[in-house]
C-alpha cells in the first residue's frame, strides 16, 4: 500500500479517536454550592471556566431603538456571575437591565441585603421603553449571596409603572433659599429660579500635571433647587470616593431620592473620584435634609483613617 495511502488513513483513525474522546469526556461539573445557587434563584444558568452565570434576561420587554425592532440577545440580557477566590469565598458581579420605574426598588433591595450597586448607566439612545444597566458586586459565601441578591431580582418585572407625579402649578411660597442653606450647612447662588449650591471637594487633594483639579474644574457636589417651598424638585452630582458610594446610596434612598446615574467623569485621577447624579420631589426643607444626609457620608473615611494615624 502506499506510504502516503497508510498515513493519511493513520491520520484519519487519530481524528475519529480524538473526536470520540472529545464527545465522550464530560463538561465541567458544576460544583454543589452553585447548583443551589440556581435552584435557590429559580434561573438558568451554566457554569465554564470556573464561573457560574446566572441568566436574567428580559424576554418579557419588546424594546425598539430608533423604531427598530431589537431582540433580547441584542443587549438586554442581564445576568449575575458567581467565582471562587482564593480564600475559597466567593465574588459576585452582575449587570440587572432594568426599566427606570425599576430601579430605585431593585437598588434599594440589594442595598438592604449587603451588595453594593457600582454602576448605572444607559446603553441605548432613543430606545422605547427606557432602559438602565445596574452593575452589582457582592462577597461571600455562594448561598449567602444568592439570598441577598434575591429579592432584587425578584422584583424585575414586577414592579408597577408609578403614576405621573401632578405637574408643579408655581404656585405657593417661593423657595425659602435661607433655610434650605442653613440645613445644607453651605450657601448657594440664585440662577433664575435655581438655587444651586456647590460643595468642592478640596479634601481630595486632587492634583494633574501639578495643577489643583478643584470645583471649578469638576470636583464637586451640587443641588440644585427649583419649585415652591411646599413642592420642590432636586437634582444634582455627588463626587465621591470608592468607599463612600454605597454609604451615600443607602443615605439617598432611605430618604426617598432616586439615583439615575453612577459613572466617572475622569480617567487617570488618583485618589479615583466616581460620580452619582440623582433627583427628587417633595418639599424643600426635606429635599435638603435629604441632601445633607448624603452629603455627611462625604470624607468619613479620610477622617476615620487621619484620626486613626
Amino acid at each position: 500500500m502506499d506510504t502516503f495511502v497508510k498515513k493519511g488513513r493513520i491520520i484519519f483513525i487519530l481524528g475519529c479517536c480524538l473526536t470520540l474522546l472529545s464527545i465522550c469526556a464530560p463538561a465541567q461539573e458544576m460544583p454543589a454550592d452553585y447548583q443551589e445557587v440556581l435552584k435557590s434563584l429559580d434561573r438558568k444558568g451554566d457554569f465554564k471556566a470556573g464561573v457560574l452565570k446566572v441568566n436574567i434576561p428580559r424576554n418579557d420587554l419588546k424594546v425598539t431603538v430608533q423604531g427598530f425592532p431589537t431582540p433580547t440577545p441584542f443587549g438586554f440580557g442581564g445576568w449575575v456571575s458567581l467565582t471562587k477566590g482564593s480564600d475559597g469565598s466567593d465574588v459576585m458581579m452582575g449587570d440587572l437591565v432594568l426599566l427606570q420605574d425599576e430601579v430605585s426598588p431593585v437598588m434599594s433591595a440589594l442595598l438592604d441585603n449587603g451588595l453594593e450597586v457600582t454602576a448605572l448607566h444607559n446603553h441605548f439612545f432613543w430606545e422605547e421603553p427606557h432602559v438602565y444597566f445596574m452593575h452589582v458586586h457582592g462577597m461571600g459565601k455562594a448561598a449567602d449571596l444568592a439570598k441577598r441578591v434575591k429579592p432584587g431580582l425578584d422584583l424585575i418585572g414586577h414592579v408597577p409603572a408609578a403614576a405621573a407625579a401632578p405637574a408643579s402649578t408655581g404656585s405657593g411660597a417661593p423657595l425659602d433659599t435661607a433655610k434650605i442653606a442653613k440645613i445644607v450647612g453651605h450657601e448657594g447662588e440664585q440662577l433664575g429660579e435655581v438655587y444651586k449650591i456647590t460643595v468642592g471637594r478640596d479634601d481630595l487633594n486632587m492634583k494633574e500635571h501639578g495643577a489643583a483639579i478643584n470645583a471649578r474644574m469638576g470636583l464637586n457636589t451640587w443641588a440644585a433647587f427649583v419649585g415652591t417651598q411646599e413642592n420642590a424638585a432636586v437634582a444634582g452630582d455627588i463626587a465621591m470616593l470608592e468607599t463612600e458610594v454605597t454609604p451615600v446610596l443607602k443615605a439617598l434612598r432611605k430618604n426617598g431620592i432616586d439615583v439615575v446615574a453612577i459613572h466617572h467623569h475622569m480617567t487617570g485621577d488618583r485618589p479615583f473620584v466616581i460620580f452619582l447624579h440623582y433627583w427628587g420631589r417633595g418639599p424643600a426643607e426635606k429635599l435638603a435634609t435629604s441632601f445633607k444626609a448624603a452629603l455627611d457620608e462625604l470624607g468619613k473615611s479620610r477622617a476615620s483613617d487621619a484620626m486613626a494615624h
